[in-house]
């Protein structure tokens, strides 16, 4: 079971297998369909990219059960996309860090609005999932200028695209200089803005935990 694009992803893994997949939007009927095939006797596996406890299906599946137990399930842990992310710019997610999403779609705006002034605030280093479709273009300048009122515009931005994919895209960039990547910005982007003591060295995005560094000034 899985959105259509996640599904395509494992097809290797799957041949022979019964196979069930849908658009967005769709996740209920995905979710409802696994638990009706599970309580048939069989086993079925609900994709999910990243980690499926992350804004994945997870959390639908126990929602759906709704304190059943005759359902076994495992969740399987697996490597968020902001944790891919962060590894291909380096180590910028050292200290505290928020992971917003900017879609609206589950989530009325003015909520994340307020988590992204919250979290800026507050120094967090920030993973933006979701920054940009197709028809919400307006959330991620939004977002990164609510962001900028706590953060000054040379704080290091990484943007990547597709992390551990085909077709990977990394680019290291600024806050204020991020609106000017918007094009290569979509669904598929991880944006991760670093605090006020994150900073870029040899094309990598630090953040330092605050280890005393003996002989190096810090």
């Amino acid at each position: 079971m899985g959105y259509t694009r996640y599904v395509a992803l494992v097809g290797a893994l799957i041949e022979g297998k019964e196979v069930f997949s849908t658009g967005m939007t769709h996740e209920v009927e995905r979710c409802e369909k696994a638990i009706s095939l599970a309580r048939e006797g069989k086993t079925v596996a609900v994709v999910s990219s990243g980690d499926s406890g992350i804004y994945g299906m997870a959390g639908l599946i126990f929602e759906l059960l709704s304190g059943d137990e005759s359902v076994e399930v495992e969740v399987i842990p697996g490597v968020p996309a902001f944790v891919a992310a962060a590894s291909l710019l380096g180590a910028p997610l050292m200290h505290d860090f928020a992971s917003i999403s900017l879609s609206d779609l589950l989530t009325d705006w003015e909520l994340i609005e307020a988590r992204l002034d919250a979290a800026a605030k507050a120094d967090f280093v920030m993973a933006l999932y979701n920054p940009k479709s197709s028809k919400r273009v307006e959330g991620l300048g939004r977002a990164l200028d609510i962001i900028g009122r706590h953060r000054p515009g040379s704080t290091p931005v990484g943007i990547v695209r597709n992390a551990s994919r085909k077709d990977e895209e990394v680019i290291m960039t600024t806050l204020k200089e991020t609106p000017s990547f918007a094009e290569k910005i979509d669904m598929l982007t991880i944006l991760i803005i670093g605090n006020s003591s994150t900073y870029s060295s040899a094309g990598r995005m630090i953040t330092p935990r605050g280890y005393r560094l003996e002989g190096k000034g810090a």
